[in-house]
Parts: C-alpha cells; sequence; structure tokens
C-alpha cells in the first residue's frame, strides 16, 4: 500500500524542496497541518537522495529511512532548456511505502509518472508553472497526488484527466515470480475448481487438460488423456502456476520413501489446528477407490492452440490463490467426480471409529528415509491398526508434502565408468544406443524421470540395473 506520495523540485534558492505531497505532512510538516501525525521520514537526512547527483537523473532509484520502516521510490528527471534558470529544471515524483513491501510492482508507476509530467513539462510547462490552475482549467499537482493515491490504494488503478490534451492512466499490477520448469513427472495439484472458472475463450490447450488435473495424474499422463503433445502441455500448466492455481508435487508410488522435515514439530503440537485440518483431508468416512500405485506416463498426442490471452486475463483477475487445503481437497474431489460414469448408489457403509489425532501423529512421524511407504504400512499393520481402511494414504503423504511436513526422497542411479567418461571427455554415444539408461546414471536424474521417459517401472529399473555389468553401477537417494 501507498503510504505517501510527493512531488519535488530543485529551487536554485532554496535547493531540494517538497512542492506537493498526500496526505499532507507525510513527507514535510507544513503551517497547515501541525495537529497531524509526524512526518513518515526525516527529510533533512533523505533531502540529498530525493534531488541526486546528476549521475543518478533519469534512473529509477530506491532509499531507505533511517530507521528502516519505509522506502522511497523516486524517479529524479532533468529537463535541459535555455528557458529555465540555470538551463535545467530538475523534479522528481516518489512514492513512500514500507520497506518490507514488494516493490516491484511500484517502479512502473513511479517511472510512468515521472515520463508523463516530463512530456506535460515539454508540451506547455505544466510543473513549472506550479501546476496551478488557469484558462485551460488544469488540475492543480495536489489534487492530482491525492486522486492517485487513493485510486490506487482502493482500486489498483487510476485514470485522472489532468487537462483537455492529457490524461493520466496508471494500473498497479501484482508482480508474480517466474514459475518453475514443468517436467514430465510431476504431478500438478489443483488449489481452486478450475472447471468452475473454464470458459470457451480460454486456450484450447488449457482446455483440454484441465479435467485431468486431478492431483493424480502426472503431467505425461494428462498429454496423453488430452491427446495433446507434452511440451504444450507443459507450457499450459507453467501459465496455471504462473498464476498460483496449482502446485506441482512428486509422483506417489507406494516403494516411494519419504523422511520428515523440522516442521512436523508444528504438526505434533498441532499449532492452529494443524492434526484437525488433516484428519479433514485424509480420513476415510465412506468406502472410496484404492489410490493409484503408479502412474507411468503414457505416449504423446498432438494438438493444442487458442485464446492465449484470455485465458491470461480471467487467470490474472483470481488474484493470488492460498494455499488451502480444503480448497485443494474440494477441487480433486469435483474433478474425480466429474469423470466417473454413473453408478447405482452403493449400500450404506458400515460405521467406522474415527481416527484420533494421537494416531495421526503417530502414523506422520513414522515416516523415515530408509522406509518405503508399503513398509510403513505392513508397519502400522502389524501393530493392529488398518491404515487403508482409515486413512487415504496418498492424501496423507500429499498432505504433509504441502503442509511442509514431510519431503520426498528420491532415488538415483551412478555409473562409474560412465562418470568417468564425462570427465574425460570419451565418447559414449554407441554405449548409451544400447543402454538407454545409461545417460541417466550421472546422479543428476531421479528414478521418476527414467520412469516417465523409458515407461518403466521401478522394478524393472531396477532389474535391468542387477543385469549389467556387476559392481558399476550405484542406486542411491538423497
Amino acid at each position: 500500500m501507498i503510504q505517501g506520495i510527493f512531488y519535488a523540485r530543485f529551487l536554485p534558492q532554496e535547493g531540494t524542496k517538497i512542492v506537493a505531497q498526500s496526505p499532507p505532512g507525510c513527507i514535510v510538516a507544513t503551517t497547515y497541518t501541525p495537529h497531524l501525525k509526524p512526518p513518515l521520514v526525516d527529510f533533512d537526512i533523505i533531502q540529498e537522495y530525493i534531488i541526486p547527483r546528476k549521475a543518478f537523473f533519469n534512473r529509477f532509484i530506491t532509499v531507505n529511512s533511517p530507521d528502516g520502516k519505509y522506502s522511497i521510490l523516486g524517479f529524479p528527471v532533468s529537463i535541459p532548456d535555455e528557458r529555465y534558470h540555470r538551463n535545467e529544471f530538475i523534479f522528481n515524483f516518489g512514492l513512500v511505502v514500507e520497506s518490507d513491501a514488494d516493490q516491484i510492482p511500484y517502479e512502473r508507476l513511479v517511472r510512468r509518472l515521472a515520463v508523463t509530467f516530463a512530456e506535460m513539462e515539454r508540451q506547455h510547462g505544466y510543473l513549472s508553472s506550479d501546476g496551478q490552475v488557469d484558462d485551460n482549467d488544469k488540475r492543480p499537482i495536489e489534487s492530482l497526488l491525492e486522486i492517485i493515491k487513493e485510486d490506487l490504494n482502493n482500486y489498483g488503478e487510476c485514470m485522472i484527466p489532468v487537462d483537455e490534451a492529457n490524461t493520466l492512466n496508471m494500473k498497479l499490477f501484482p508482480y508474480h515470480p517466474p514459475p518453475a520448469p514443468v517436467r514430465g513427472w510431476h504431478v500438478p495439484v489443483p488449489k481452486m475448481k478450475l472447471g468452475d472458472i473454464v470458459d470457451p475463450t480460454w486456450d484450447l490447450t488449457l482446455q483440454k487438460i484441465i479435467p485431468h488435473v486431478d492431483g493424480v495424474n502426472d503431467v505425461r499422463r494428462i498429454a496423453w488423456l488430452a491427446d495433446v503433445s507434452l511440451p504444450l502441455t507443459q507450457i499450459a500448466l507453467q501459465h496455471l502456476l504462473y498464476y498460483d492455481t496449482i502446485l506441482l508435487l512428486d509422483m506417489f508410488f507406494f516403494g516411494s520413501c519419504y523422511a520428515p522435515r523440522p516442521g512436523i514439530h508444528d504438526f505434533i503440537a498441532n499449532r492452529d489446528g494443524l492434526v484437525d485440518e488433516c484428519a479433514g483431508y485424509v480420513c476415510i468416512s465412506s468406502p472410496v477407490s484404492v489410490p493409484r500405485a503408479e502412474s507411468t506416463g503414457g505416449g504423446e498426442g498432438g494438438g493444442g492452440g487458442g485464446n492465449v490471452g484470455s485465458s491470461t486475463a480471467s487467470l490474472a483477475s483470481l488474484g493470488n490463490a492460498t494455499t488451502s487445503i480444503s480448497s485443494i481437497k474440494d477441487a480433486i474431489d469435483t474433478g474425480i467426480s466429474v469423470r466417473q460414469p454413473p453408478q447405482l448408489p452403493p449400500p450404506p457403509p458400515p460405521p467406522q471409529q474415527a481416527v484420533s489425532n494421537y494416531q495421526l501423529i503417530k502414523l506422520m512421524t513414522t515416516f523415515c528415509a530408509g522406509r518405503s511407504v508399503m513398509e510403513w504400512i505392513k508397519l502400522h499393520q502389524d501393530s493392529g491398526f488398518d491404515v487403508l481402511g482409515h486413512v487415504d494414504v496418498r492424501r496423507l503423504v500429499q498432505f504433509g508434502v504441502i503442509k511442509g511436513l514431510l519431503y520426498r526422497v528420491h532415488k538415483y542411479v551412478v555409473s562409474k565408468q560412465y562418470l568417468e567418461a564425462l570427465a574425460t571427455g570419451r565418447r559414449i554415444h554407441a554405449r548409451v544406443d544400447n543402454d538407454p539408461l545409461l545417460k541417466y546414471a550421472d546422479g543428476c536424474h531421479c528414478f521418476d524421470q527414467i520412469i516417465t521417459e523409458q515407461n518403466l517401472t521401478d522394478g524393472e529399473i531396477m532389474r535391468k540395473l542387477r543385469s549389467l555389468e556387476p559392481g558399476d553401477r550405484t542406486v542411491f537417494y538423497r
């Protein structure tokens, strides 16, 4: 949020002077505002940075207040012309925001203010006349700054007519960091009901893949089910990831290993009702289908193209989607129920005892690096607790990963001869053609990638590795 906005000039006799500010007294106290709050910053300390040296003219600058609470964003401008005193007109429009606020969206606003008013000054001397109202019905600077601040804070945009020839148009765009690469072995999990917001103007690829984004299918399988090429599917999912509408997780296998993170302490203490939230997400209250153990990728199809701009605008209007487990559960349940064929209603399930918080904590804390999910299930089955009858194991693992309680321990393979060939630069193309797994034996490619790209199961990969040169290849977890 913009805490203050100001217009400063460099006067030959007075030096740097705040000509206009909003709210009044936010930068310097005036005779009209002695009863208001003290200024946000100490002007005497920062005035040399509001109108800096010539080396910083026509550049975006950021200055932090001495107390570290606020940051001042400015773009000092110098207009050389013989009609000015000292043949130069120097000014700066600046914004005051909190120091911990994201400054990237405000940089465009500061640049637009500087460029627009610099052009208006070149046209008819709007700033050098102090922005006073004249025969052309120009708006004064003070009222402009007040309207700009209020509109941007309340609506995120402003459109202000300055005079008959100029209108100030600005919009505050949220900044989204570049999305992470989407790989074929990733599993996209929706954070909202994507099917409810899709309309016919969206990109055709998005329309085809969204029905298959259910938190179970991996990217390669989504491409195969939607009959869309894998690169187009990855681009479309990256588009959804950019607007924070999906999460990317690893594929779920009963042979995978998971280990606890330090955040498991919050789960044990049930901080913010974390265990209760987990119970609502993972406990089975009615018969459901058994989670898919493996989701190996299929082939690639063709197709995909459309109106990308319309879908971008629709997703941008959603804002930032929060990582809510309840919204993820609704999104996944809605997606699954739509694709199931109509069936007769099942008989009422027998009454089941609810899983206690103690049991959920015990389940979550017994994951470890050397124990697969299947071994973890057998451990609790032997202790007398029917895990599969009370808990959706895939959702339990998914909850732990999303909340930062668990992390996936990936499996890699390393070949001594392959690493030696890479280090010495020897040609190994013939060997790679004979052994397709050799190119993955550098310790940088996890088994998930091998599974999706080679269409092999974990057991088939291990059998192939055992049939090759003994002692050359090592499988490790990390």
